[in-house]
């Protein structure tokens, strides 16, 4: 089963393991990770599941499409390593995937 860790703006980790084929937002909030909300349930519409990739793990995504990229600009302290983790579907291929909760987000 892959392992996910979500990191806290002061470093403090909650690592997860969750089956294959959720996203990377039903695995933090089936897991009670803060800050990430998933106030729609995945639909991509609220941005309440914002994350930053750790930059090795970044490049090895699909690229976010258009309808992330635009509810990206209205999430918390956007950046370019910012993934909306309800568009990202967990594959055993990222297992020990890092995600940064943003600060505001808390």
């Amino acid at each position: 089963m892959p392992t996910l860790t979500f990191l806290e703006p002061d470093g403090k980790a909650h690592v997860v393991e969750t089956p294959a084929g959720v996203s990377v937002m039903e695995a933090a909030t089936r897991n009670m990770v803060p800050g990430i909300i998933g106030e729609c349930g995945g639909c991509c519409t609220c941005a309440t599941c914002h994350v930053y990739i750790d930059a090795a793990w970044y490049g090895r995504l699909d690229s976010a499409d258009e309808m992330e990229q635009g509810m990206l600009e209205g999430a918390v302290e956007p950046g370019p390593l910012s993934r909306l983790c309800c568009q990202i579907k967990v594959t055993e291929e990222l297992d020990g995937l890092v995600a940064r909760i943003p600060a505001g987000q808390l």
